[in-house]
């Protein structure tokens, strides 16, 4: 005779995740519908009656990330000027940082997608956690005030403003870019680099390629930082690709130059 302790002990266990979602933000909301809100896409909203999304929460969790990250920034580093400041706050408020903020407290899990974006694999979308994510923050200030909401983003972002801070987070696209290619395609990114200008002007390009595609570019005044623009920019557009292939291949990237390229390198960074 079969069992039912099985079945029930499943009952028992079983987490909404919603709940999972508020225990990892360690946050209640003291008005749940505000909670709701925040996990509608609009894709969901089209096939339920056309109810609301959370667009207009990700709007205003947007501005107050901002302001928290901004504030924070500001008075934890004040002998940093305003250029290197905007450049922190740039990696901090991401759509890739705020993507993995999103999958450490699954929410993804949480969110109420529309069938196609589901079948899709959207709760997994770079783009579509990190607007979750925002629409979060926005719902904790309303449910909150902004004492809740700073609460709220400096624990969801305490190690990565401490790695920002000590410049570790800035440097790791390509260590997170080889990672990714190694789990995706087995092997490693290969950077093609040019430059232009006189010496003491010289201004370098790196373009990111993988699997015979051109995956991400970007330039700086070193080897070194160009190869990190392109990573990161791979680094995000592979994130927002299906984690199969389905035979459509990305759009070729023009290049930031025509020239011929002057070295290419295969993983380990230039000095």
């Amino acid at each position: 005779m079969p069992s039912t302790t099985s079945s029930r002990d499943s009952e028992v266990t079983a987490v909404d995740p919603r709940d999972d979602l508020c225990d990892l933000l360690a946050y209640r909301f003291a008005d749940p519908e505000l909670l709701e809100l925040a996990l509608r896409h609009r894709s969901w909203c089209a096939e339920n009656g056309a109810v609301p999304s959370n667009e207009r929460l990700e709007f205003l969790g947007d501005a107050v990330l901002g302001l928290v990250v901004t504030d924070h920034l500001y008075r934890a580093a004040p002998e940093t000027s305003e250029g290197v400041l905007a450049r922190h706050r740039s990696e901090l408020v991401s759509a890739a940082a705020l993507a993995a903020v999103a999958r450490s407290v699954r929410l993804g899990a949480a969110l109420a997608l529309g069938k196609g974006e589901e079948a899709t694999g959207g709760r997994e979308k770079t783009s579509i956690l990190a607007d979750g994510m925002e629409a979060v923050i926005g719902a904790v200030y309303l449910d909150g005030g902004l004492g809740a909401a700073t609460t709220l983003v400096l624990h969801l972002l305490e190690d990565r403003i401490e790695e920002v801070l000590h410049g570790g987070l800035a440097s790791d696209h390509k260590s997170r870019l080889q990672e990714l290619a190694a789990r995706r395609f087995g092997q490693l990114p290969r950077y093609v680099l040019r430059d232009e200008g006189p010496e003491h002007e010289k201004k370098f390009w790196a373009r990111v390629e993988l699997a015979g595609r051109a995956w991400g570019e970007g330039s700086g005044r070193t080897k070194k930082q160009a190869e990190q623009a392109a990573a990161r920019h791979a680094y995000e557009r592979l994130e927002q690709e299906p984690p199969e292939p389905t035979g459509d291949e990305p759009a070729e990237l023009s290049s930031a130059g025509s020239g011929a390229p002057t070295s290419t390198t295969q993983g380990e960074p230039h000095a």
